[in-house]
């Protein structure tokens, strides 16, 4: 019994600790979006988007290393399958998603085109050298290619949307804060 409640507490506590530490991500990424004048979409697709597939990320390359392929392509496409059906499926039902970006607009069709590729050199059962450098060379020039666009253009439906959603929580903070101080 002792252990029962030993691993809930530690599972509520790593809970809870994830939670905190993402809110803090997201803020610290939106402050860096304002700070660059960058629109917080394209932040939250690049730099959320590598901070959590970094342990995707560790976990493929270490199955690689061990010789376990299936453990990495597993990875890759079931945390994609996580991310796009769960994770907005689960989004969608708190509250329904509506977006009118052209960022996304362009996004779609890459991710559909990215995945349709990377079926295709996994034709032979295998991805070669030669596959995993030319999906490497395909994210470079399409991370350029998304940074490009997003400072660009600025004016973005859903980044405004983002920045005034962000500015009301910030002044919500401040106010609480400011509430909080002896008079």
């Amino acid at each position: 019994m002792e252990g029962i409640v030993v691993a809930l507490s530690a599972l509520i506590f790593g809970l809870t600790l994830l939670v905190w530490s993402a809110d803090r991500f997201v803020n610290g990424s939106a402050a860096t979006a304002r700070h660059f004048g960058v629109p917080p979409l394209l932040i939250g697709m690049v730099i959320v988007g590598f901070g959590t597939s970094a342990p995707k990320m560790l976990v493929s390359a270490l199955a690689a290393l061990e010789n376990s392929p299936g453990i990495a392509i597993g990875n890759a496409y079931g945390s994609n399958i996580a991310n796009i059906g769960v994770i907005l499926g689960i989004s969608a039902l708190i509250n329904p998603i509506m977006f009118h970006s052209n960022i996304l607009r362009k996004e779609l069709p890459i991710l559909t085109i990215v995945t349709g590729l990377s079926i295709l050199l996994l034709t032979d059962l295998q991805i070669s050298l030669i596959d995993g450098i030319i999906l490497l060379l395909l994210f470079l020039g399409l991370v350029l290619w998304t940074l490009q666009q997003g400072i660009r253009q600025k004016a973005d439906t859903m980044g405004m949307e983002m920045e005034r959603e962000l500015n009301s929580e910030k002044k919500l903070w401040a106010g609480l804060s400011y509430g909080s101080l002896p008079g």
